[in-house]
């Protein structure tokens, strides 16, 4: 009498298991979800940092814009409130007025500006703060 050898091809969880492991259906998939969340925070990364130059150029665009107006102009900027309104209005990034400040020194008139931002960088959250300033002789 011979011995029956045990076969996992018949055997239904062996055999899908087996099945299973010799499968690639799939593998792209796999690769694709392994590599999505690197490529994603470099996307988005590349993006805010972009976001941020441009705003930091808004910024320093503004203050030298303000502190030229504070020496050439005492009607549209004849006071610190003044020079803040007129650095906001010039930034084209919609910041408030409150952001400018203004004030008289050694070297002209001197305008500064600082700006907290939030970098929406998926993964992970960074916050900085942007800061210009300039200064325009009387």
């Amino acid at each position: 009498m011979s011995a029956i050898a045990w076969n996992p091809e018949r055997s239904s969880l062996a055999g899908a298991l087996n099945a299973l492991f010799k499968s690639r259906d799939g593998g792209a998939a796999v690769q694709f979800g392994i590599i999505v969340p690197a490529l994603l925070l470099f996307l988005f990364g590349i993006i805010e940092i972009g976001r941020m130059l441009w705003t930091m150029n808004a910024l320093h665009y503004s203050v030298e814009e303000a502190a030229r107006c504070a020496s050439i102009n005492a009607v549209t900027c004849g006071s610190a409130s003044q020079i803040a309104a007129f650095a906001a209005a010039r930034s084209g990034g919609s910041f408030a007025s409150s952001v400018f400040s203004a004030t008289t020194t050694g070297c002209g008139n001197r305008v500064s500006a600082s700006f907290p931002m939030r970098l929406n960088i998926p993964f992970s959250t960074y916050s900085l703060t942007l800061s210009a300033q300039s200064c325009y002789p009387i």
